[in-house]
């Protein structure tokens, strides 16, 4: 938790003051009835054992909760917590832990400097892990609302964080700010298109016309039930483009609380380029100092539980390699599940050791490795929402390895174009089409600069006339 000093009486504990070796075992409970709850809360992590009464004894009435869980969350999210720090709110950070392992959480928030000031540690299934986050962070937020304070949860994007934690919230009558918000899925209309090949100008031109596309995927799963239930319980949206914005008020939340902010994945980005020259991945991948490579992504549930889809993209990932392209995959924990599922285990590993030209590796912790290495890419081949943001950052060449995309702008941009999963050889065309494409890499950025602090001018100047959960009332005759 961050305060500024002159805003508070007391010292508030702070996440710099405390090593990365802090010993969070049996720092549970901090306050409240332990025999109340049910035993799940005891599971809860905090790195002070005053935790509620320091946030007691501060002298602001909004709690800013900035909620983390994935990569993604991290990258976007510290940026935001960073600025509300700096400008003086009473801001903490929460982990649900649904990533967990140092390649996925642990490295890059050491990398980011910041410390988690509770962790609800959820594990299990899908449907375990919300029931966890839906009351482990209903305790949380219970016990800060007890003490008088006014909850005001971050959630982003599209996770199952989002969504849960939105509840959470709602459910003791206090909305959410939801960054990156109004993000839905659309489609390009294959029937006007016919049986023409993708890799092409004609393709990409096509997929730049707002009119080509079409509404009504509910891919990708879980993402887009997420997106949509977050906005629920939602007060403020943040929306990283115009097309969000819109998507939002077709399906009737008011205008007055809808702000196009950019995408704090821009902020992030441009903080990794800053320190690049830190990056030791040249160091452990040489081959890719060279550039003029393909990074290939596949972890999308929907493209790692169909073998038609998967296999389809493993066959062009395959052929470029044997062909002598060098091929950046990394081996997520949803790549490895389907490489297991499918029988691809042995080939991959094979492939891995006769061809230098392929580089198959774990997921990185560091995300400056990641920057570095995507600056030196010749195009991306992804499942990723993330990753056609940041290519459009980077102006790295974007193939987008599904049906549709909840980036669409980034098509319509011209810098992304999309490849069903459907045939290895379209899909290959496609790559080879964009690789290392001027085109592509001159598309307009689209993302805004500055976004954090956009963000929170955004819900400054929502609290200056209320608060985040709005009676009907209020949003009927404003003051």
């Amino acid at each position: 938790m961050r305060k500024a000093p002159h805003r508070s009486p007391v010292a508030i504990f702070r996440l710099a003051d405390w090593s990365n070796d802090t010993d969070e075992v049996g720092i549970r409970m901090a306050a409240g009835c332990v025999g109340c709850y049910p035993s799940s809360v005891q599971e809860i992590t905090y790195q002070s054992s005053s935790f509620f009464d320091d946030i007691a004894a501060s002298d602001s009435r909004y709690v800013h909760l900035i909620l983390i869980a994935t990569k993604p969350d991290i990258i976007k999210q510290v940026p935001l917590y960073k600025e509300l720090v700096a400008r003086g709110h009473l801001a903490i950070l929460g982990h649900t832990g649904q990533h967990y392992d140092e390649n996925l959480s642990g490295g890059m928030l050491k990398e980011f400097g910041v410390q988690p000031d509770f962790n609800l540690n959820v594990r299990g299934q899908m449907h375990e892990v919300v029931s966890q986050i839906i009351g482990r962070l209903g305790y949380v937020i219970g016990e800060l609302k007890t003490r008088g304070k006014v909850v005001i949860p971050y959630v982003h994007g599209d996770t199952t964080t989002a969504m849960a934690a939105s509840n959470a919230g709602y459910c003791h009558m206090f909305a959410s700010v939801h960054v990156e918000a109004g993000i839905r899925t659309l489609t390009p209309d294959f029937a006007a298109w016919g049986d023409a090949p993708i890799g092409t100008d004609a393709w990409r031109t096509f997929l730049q016309e707002r009119i080509h596309w079409k509404r009504g995927s509910m891919e990708p799963y879980p993402e887009q039930f997420n997106t949509r239930c977050s906005e629920a319980g939602t007060g403020v949206h943040l929306a990283p483009v115009e097309l969000d914005r819109e998507f939002m008020l077709s399906e009737g939340f008011p205008d007055d609380r809808i702000f196009v902010v950019g995408n704090s994945v821009v902020d992030a980005t441009k903080e990794a380029l800053a320190r690049i020259n830190q990056s030791t991945v040249f160091d452990r991948h040489p081959a890719l100092a060279e550039g003029n490579f393909v990074r290939f992504c596949i972890h999308r549930r929907e493209n790692c539980v169909s073998e038609s889809r998967f296999r389809a993209i493993y066959g062009a990932m395959k052929s470029l390699i044997e062909e002598g392209r060098t091929v950046l995959l990394i081996n997520m924990n949803q790549t490895k599940a389907a490489l297991t599922r499918f029988g691809l285990e042995e080939d991959i590993q094979a492939m891995a050791r006769k061809h230098k030209n392929f580089i198959f590796t774990d997921v990185w912790p560091e995300y400056v490795d990641v920057i570095a290495a995507m600056s030196k890419a010749a195009v991306c081949a992804t499942d990723s929402g993330s990753m056609q943001e940041e290519m459009n950052v980077l102006a790295v060449p974007c193939v987008t390895l599904r049906f549709g995309s909840d980036r669409s702008e980034s098509c319509m941009a011209g810098g992304n174009i999309i490849a069903p999963p459907v045939e290895s050889g379209a899909i290959k065309s496609a790559i080879l089409y964009a690789w290392d494409n001027p085109q592509m890499r001159s598309a307009p950025k689209i993302y805004g600069s500055n976004v954090s602090a956009q963000c929170v001018d955004a819900v400054e100047k929502v609290l200056a006339s209320g608060d985040v959960f709005r009676a009907e009332e209020a949003r009927l005759f404003p003051r």
